[in-house]
């Protein structure tokens, strides 16, 4: 039996609606408590916890609890652990903040009751269950992806002319090829890996977009910010705006961790509103 558009868009506005009072619903004494002082900051692939070197002393410059999480990189349980094991410490409402694939492992330890909001510095935000290799192929391929070099046991690595070109292109060739030494080898089975939860569809969210990104194309980066009706920024800079743009990074860390309250209603309604669109006719949603 098929359904006729006026019921088809009733239902739309429905699912839209109950999206949007559960998210208000939500203003609850963590966000009434005033701005959030726990910052917990959890690092990508090819990378370690010290690519926030620049971004965490301007946080704890206005008075914020930060720590940054060491994934150990062998796969998305384990990391999820580590940032599980780090917002155990915390003795309040948090703000999560990831680079790069650390999207993924806060869009699935976001459901902590601890966290107030999840802050998305040019990461993945898979949807629950989504195959995000498969969502990268409706964009043009990014170049780094070409530099991953495997080791006989399984683990990748980003090749030097990869890192120093199309991970972090916009740092002086010195200081990218400090950050390229201490890159954490990845476990191939980071590659297959999909969230069970996407935290991003019940707490507030921020995104920033690297625009001459070489390793997550900004056009997935703007679909992934606009899906989740994140408040979002653009920052010129090649995918480690975290460690050549920090100001600007902290910026957006220190106004989530301020404005909690004032834009949850906001997102419920830009939320809302993109969920009628795309149920309709977003082809990138499809089969998501």
């Amino acid at each position: 039996m098929k359904l006729n558009h006026s019921l088809l868009a009733a239902m739309a506005s429905f699912a839209a609606l109950t999206f949007a009072q559960a998210a208000m619903a939500q203003e609850s004494a963590v966000t009434r408590a005033g701005p959030i002082k726990n910052i917990v900051l959890v690092h990508g692939l090819y990378a370690d916890g010290s690519s926030w070197e620049k971004v965490i002393p301007l946080l704890q410059a206005q008075g914020l609890h930060v720590t940054s999480v060491q994934n150990p990189t062998t796969s998305l349980d384990a990391d999820v652990d580590a940032v599980k094991r780090a917002l155990a410490q915390e003795d309040g409402p948090t703000l999560l903040v990831a680079h790069s694939y650390g999207g993924m492992v806060i869009s699935q330890a976001g459901d902590d009751p601890k966290v107030a909001g999840l802050v998305y510095i040019a990461a993945r935000a898979p949807d629950a269950g989504e195959d995000y290799p498969a969502l990268t192929r409706k964009f043009p391929a990014a170049p780094a992806s070409a530099g991953l070099l495997w080791s006989a046991d399984g683990f990748g690595k980003l090749s030097m002319q990869a890192f120093l070109n199309d991970f972090a292109g916009d740092l002086p060739r010195k200081e990218a090829a400090t950050y390229y030494a201490v890159q954490q080898p990845m476990g191939k089975a980071i590659t297959m890996a999909k969230t069970t939860v996407a935290a991003w569809r019940s707490k507030p969210t921020w995104y920033a977009v690297s625009t001459e990104d070489r390793t997550i194309n900004p056009d997935l980066q703007r679909f992934m910010a606009k899906r989740m009706g994140a408040e979002t920024i653009e920052i010129p800079s090649s995918h480690v705006s975290l460690i050549s743009r920090p100001k600007q990074v902290a910026n957006l860390i220190l106004q989530a961790a301020g404005n909690q309250q004032g834009t949850r209603a906001a997102q419920a309604r830009t939320f809302s509103n993109h969920y009628a669109v795309t149920t309709a006719r977003d082809p990138y949603t499809d089969g998501v």
